[in-house]
């Protein structure tokens, strides 16, 4: 009984703050969009909800999904706001920030059963 709750202990030492915050900053963006494990992942939530009807789900999905996509490719084209004037790839964020949103509004609050 003893070595179980210590081995639990050790279990929720790796949900301590300071562990999952240094691990998110090591997290590369890149490699997350393209591994198979989270696009699986995404995958399957996503299908399993459309399918149990789960709009909560499927907009969480979606939306984490298709920020983290957008983030990333942002990322990968240098986009800087040196000089005080928006590169190309600025705008296609801006805009695809507010299409997913807009997506994620009507979703969850506008479209009916």
């Amino acid at each position: 009984m003893a070595s179980n709750s210590t081995s639990f202990k050790e279990l929720l030492q790796n949900f301590e703050t300071e562990r999952v915050v240094a691990y998110l900053q090591a997290l590369d963006l890149q490699e997350l969009v393209h591994s198979p494990y989270f696009l699986a992942g995404a995958g399957t939530l996503a299908v399993i909800a459309l399918l149990m009807r789960w709009r909560m789900l499927l907009v969480t999905v979606l939306s984490i999904s298709g920020f983290a996509w957008l983030l990333s490719y942002t990322l990968a084209q240098n986009t800087s706001l040196e000089g005080g004037v928006a590169t190309d790839t600025l705008v296609i964020f801006v805009f695809g920030g507010a299409a997913i949103l807009f997506l994620a509004i009507y979703l969850l609050f506008i479209r009916g059963e």
